[in-house]
């Protein structure tokens, strides 16, 4: 099967986190221009390109090798949906501080609202429902598996840099 067979709503749905991705690039783009103004610096831009490689791999893997059922499984679909308005209320938390880049410097604020005050990191624990939740979603078990493994393995390069970085933040105990 190829994308061009997928049922309209698997279209729809494999549609929109394109698009959402492609919005969030340029949102974090103008954030870290503005924070490096600001007197940002980035932290651990080693590993940034493996990001990069890995969501577009995951992207392109869904779109060759999926394969979607006629009708959503409801159940997916509805955490699926859940899972974007986490996005939407994380994104709107952290508001111009968010990038997909480590930008930090002593004088940035540490942000503790929205989910920031439960979770220390809100969104990747969104990536990493939304790494294994599309591809089920889409028929691709094997993917949800796959690229959840190498998430995992870049978040936890990523967090332990994060993590020490922020120590330097305003409002941090």
């Amino acid at each position: 099967m190829t994308l061009f067979d997928w049922p309209i709503w698997a279209l729809v749905v494999f549609a929109y986190v394109i698009i959402q991705r492609l919005a969030e690039l340029a949102y974090a783009n103008a954030n870290t221009r503005h924070l490096l103004a600001e007197g940002g610096r980035e932290h651990g831009a080693k590993h940034y390109p493996l990001f990069i490689l890995l969501h577009s791999g995951w992207l392109i893997a869904i779109a060759l090798f999926a394969v979607p059922s006629a009708a959503p499984d409801l159940l997916l679909l509805n955490a699926f949906i859940a899972s974007q308005t986490f996005r939407f209320w994380t994104l709107a938390s952290i508001g111009r501080w968010w990038t997909t880049r480590i930008i930090s410097a002593p004088h940035f604020p540490r942000v503790k609202r929205g989910p920031y005050r439960f979770i220390k990191h809100p969104n990747y624990t969104l990536v990493v429902v939304e790494i294994a939740l599309l591809p089920l979603l889409l028929g691709a078990p094997a993917m949800a598996i796959t690229f959840s493994i190498l998430n995992a393995a870049l978040l936890w390069w990523r967090i332990r840099i994060e993590n020490e970085v922020l120590t330097e933040r305003i409002g941090t105990p």
